[in-house]
């Protein structure tokens, strides 16, 4: 469809900006890919994180969520393992099983990343979270029957809001 040659306009140690045909865009580096975790709790409580994005200028609010394979040595790394250590680094719960919802892409006009969607089960928390050494994550346990109302004050007050919070409020948004 598309015969032009792709090209490597830049590239860092995460990304890669690249050209095809008329087309920019962006991709993981490396053949990086990404976790993003469904937690919720026994009392309907979904577990999201807060932290400030750089290219928003701004904190924003999402499902917690991690890079897989971004460590040297780390390639082959498992997106169900991944997820795991993620979700207790950024919140402190541990999951006793982690279930792959398969594979979505965010913006695909513009960023070729993709994204596995895993659904926690069988929350514990262990520790407090707040992510690793450079991460300042805080840490929100939210009714899910509450969500609109977090996610409008979040707003109200500055943050960001990840677009895949819209999972949560999905059938409410269409009216069902």
């Amino acid at each position: 469809m598309h015969p032009e040659e792709e090209q490597i306009v830049w590239q860092g140690k995460f990304i890669t900006a690249r050209t095809k045909g008329k087309w920019e865009f962006v991709s993981r580096a490396r053949g990086i890919r990404a976790a993003v975790i469904l937690a919720v709790d026994d009392e309907d409580h979904v577990i999201l994180v807060e932290q400030f994005r750089v290219p928003l200028g701004k904190s924003c609010i999402e499902l917690p969520a991690g890079l897989i394979g971004d460590e040297d040595g780390s390639e082959d790394e498992d997106a169900t393992a991944a997820a795991v250590r993620e979700l207790e680094e950024e919140t402190g719960y541990h999951a006793a099983r982690m279930e792959n919802l398969g594979e979505f892409y965010s913006s695909p006009g513009m960023v070729s990343e993709s994204f596995t969607l895993l659904r926690a089960h069988g929350l514990t928390k262990v520790s407090a979270g707040g992510g690793t050494e450079g991460e300042d994550i805080t840490v929100h346990r939210v009714p899910l029957a509450g969500i609109e109302q977090f996610i409008a004050e979040a707003r109200a007050n500055g943050h960001g809001i990840d677009v895949r919070l819209l999972l949560l409020m999905g059938a409410r948004i269409i009216g069902r």
